[in-house]
């Protein structure tokens, strides 16, 4: 897959598209939640901090797609993933991608991303990764940033205190170009355009 990924894309494009114009995001979702992440902390040497960790089951999933040749990145939060999430996400990100440019989506195989249902904008293409296959995902590594540096040892009073949060994390993340370069960059995904 990842030799092949340049001439894959290719054969999935549709005719009209020049390679020239397309840019290439990876997209995916993660949830967040009372019942959160845990992670390592500073502490005096010796010692043992305790961390509280909720038992409530509240949580919101963002979507998010970054591209890490521009450096440009995309979200938004739903209480839940399915097929109507993905197709507004879909929607709203067509109209967040530049005038004249083609995105091509690598996505995962969860049935909301694969549904017949789902009405794909003519300025996106979406490009499936092979099955179990997560770490070929560079949003796998967005997410871990998040909850490390924003989201772990943390309580949520209610959803709208999630939302709250997690908008703040993802604004961190996406307001930083180098970071969303770095952290989403691949060799396979920057060879497309050879």
């Amino acid at each position: 897959y990842i030799k092949n990924f340049s001439g894959y894309v290719r054969s999935i494009l549709p005719k009209h598209i020049t390679i020239d114009s397309v840019d290439v995001w990876t997209q995916d979702e993660s949830r967040v939640g009372q019942q959160g992440s845990l992670t390592r902390i500073w502490a005096p040497r010796g010692t043992r901090p305790r961390k509280v960790r909720q038992q409530q089951f509240i949580s919101a999933h963002i979507y998010g797609a970054s591209c890490a040749s521009t450096g440009d990145s995309f979200g938004l939060i739903f209480p839940e993933t399915n097929t109507k999430s993905m197709q507004i996400y879909l929607d709203r990100l067509s109209a967040h991608i530049a005038l004249g440019r083609h995105a091509a989506v690598v996505i995962d195989n969860a049935g909301w991303h694969t549904s017949k249902e789902l009405l794909v904008p003519d300025n996106i293409t979406l490009i499936p990764l092979p099955p179990y296959s997560p770490e070929l995902n560079p949003m796998e590594q967005v997410w871990e940033w998040l909850k490390q540096n924003h989201l772990s040892n943390l309580t949520f009073n209610n959803y709208e205190d999630i939302v709250d949060r997690l908008s703040i994390a993802w604004n961190d993340f996406s307001n930083n170009v180098n970071l969303v370069k770095s952290m989403c960059c691949r060799q396979w995904i920057d060879n497309l355009s050879m």
